[in-house]
C-alpha cells in the first residue's frame, strides 16, 4: 500500500481534539444585536418576514438586551421607527425622536456594561425611504444629506451614545460627522462606518421591520454599491478610515466574505461584517420547512463570516444564538 499521509485526518478524529486546533471560534463578544425599537407601542409586535424577531417598546427592547447581555453579549444597534415621517426625516434628530430616547434609555439602563450603537440614516423617518435629502429631480442631494447627518450625530451623542454607524454611503459622511462631532466636543464618540454597502436584494425583511417603502418603487442603486465590483468596496473603505472612521464594516456579509478576506490584511481597524435581514430569514424559512438545520447552517456561516476576517457580526441571530454561544 502506498504511503499515505494522514496528518490532517487524526487533527479531526475527536470533537476534543477538532475544538483544540480550531482556527475560528465565535463567542458572544463577537456579536452585535440589532434591535428596532418603535415610538407608541406598548409591547413587542412580530415581524413576520424575520421570525423571532420584534418592533420593540423601549422597555422591551431594554429587557431583550438585559437577557442577551446577561449572556454575554455587549454590544446592541439601535433602530429607531417613529410614528410620523416627513420629507426631511426630522425626528431622526430631534432630541426627543425615538432614536434619542432609546439610547438615553440604554446608557441609564446598562452603563458602560454595554457598548450602544444607533444606525445614523434618514430612510427610517423619511416619508419617500430614502437615505438623504432629495432635490427637484427625486435624486439625494449628497451635501444637504450630510448636514442632517451632523444634526443627526449631535442628536445621537447628546444622548449618550457610544457609537455613531452612519449607514447612508454619501460621500464624505465620516469626515463631516467627524468634524461635527469633534467641535461640539464629543471627541469620545465613536464611528462605526458602513463603508462596503452594497445595493442588495437581501434587505427587503429589514425594511418591513422599520416601516420603510421606497417611493415610487425605487431604489437606492445611485448612492450604494454596486453588487458587482470588488475594487470600488476597497476604495470606499479606505477613504473612510482616512477621514477618520473607528470602524467599519462590510455588508451584507455572506455573499460578500471575498470583500472581507481582501481588506483584512490591508486594514488596522476592527472589521465588522452584518449578517443582514434576507441571510436571516431564508435561513429561517428553509429551516422551517424542514430542509435544513436552521441552527447548525446559522453558527457554519457565522464561523465562515469570522474566518473571513471580520472581527465582530451583526446579525439577528444574536436573539437566538446566545444561549448556545455562552
Amino acid at each position: 500500500m502506498a504511503n499515505i499521509v494522514r496528518r490532517p485526518r487524526r487533527l479531526r478524529s475527536t470533537a476534543a481534539l477538532r475544538d483544540l486546533v480550531s482556527e475560528v471560534q465565535i463567542s458572544n463578544n463577537d456579536l452585535i444585536a440589532p434591535l428596532f425599537i418603535k415610538e407608541a407601542l406598548d409591547e413587542p409586535v412580530p415581524i413576520s418576514s424575520l421570525p423571532g424577531i420584534y418592533q420593540h417598546s423601549v422597555t422591551s427592547a431594554i429587557e431583550e438586551a438585559r437577557r442577551l447581555n446577561d449572556l454575554g453579549v455587549k454590544g446592541f444597534m439601535l433602530f429607531g421607527v417613529p410614528s410620523q415621517k416627513d420629507p426631511l426625516g426630522t425626528q431622526g434628530y430631534d432630541d426627543n425622536g425615538i432614536t434619542q430616547l432609546s439610547i438615553g434609555a440604554f446608557k441609564e439602563a446598562f452603563g458602560d456594561q454595554a457598548v450602544v450603537m444607533a444606525d445614523l440614516c434618514l430612510d427610517e423617518f423619511t416619508d419617500h425611504g430614502h437615505c438623504g435629502v432629495l432635490d427637484q429631480r427625486g435624486c439625494v442631494d449628497n451635501d444637504k444629506t450630510l448636514e442632517l447627518y451632523g444634526e443627526m450625530a449631535l442628536a445621537q451623542a447628546r444622548s449618550g451614545v457610544d457609537f455613531v454607524a452612519p449607514s447612508g454611503m454619501m460621500d464624505g459622511q465620516v469626515a463631516f460627522i467627524r468634524q461635527t462631532l469633534d467641535q461640539a466636543g464629543f471627541v469620545g464618540v465613536g464611528i462605526l462606518a458602513y463603508s462596503a454597502k452594497y445595493a442588495s436584494a437581501f434587505y427587503g425583511p429589514f425594511r418591513d421591520a422599520v416601516d420603510v417603502t421606497i417611493a415610487n418603487g425605487g431604489d437606492r442603486k445611485g448612492y450604494q454599491q454596486d453588487f458587482r465590483n470588488r475594487r470600488e468596496a476597497i476604495l470606499e473603505i479606505e477613504l473612510d478610515i482616512s477621514e477618520g472612521a473607528d470602524m467599519v464594516m462590510v455588508k451584507p456579509a455572506s455573499s460578500y466574505l471575498d470583500i472581507i478576506s481582501t481588506i483584512r490584511p490591508m486594514v488596522n481597524l476592527p472589521i465588522a461584517a452584518y449578517q443582514v435581514s434576507g441571510e436571516y430569514a431564508m435561513v429561517k424559512a428553509a429551516d422551517a420547512a424542514g430542509y435544513i438545520d436552521g441552527t447548525a447552517v446559522a453558527l457554519e456561516q457565522l464561523h465562515a463570516i469570522k474566518r473571513a476576517g471580520a472581527d465582530f457580526i451583526l446579525t439577528y441571530f444574536s436573539h437566538e444564538l446566545a444561549e448556545i454561544l455562552r
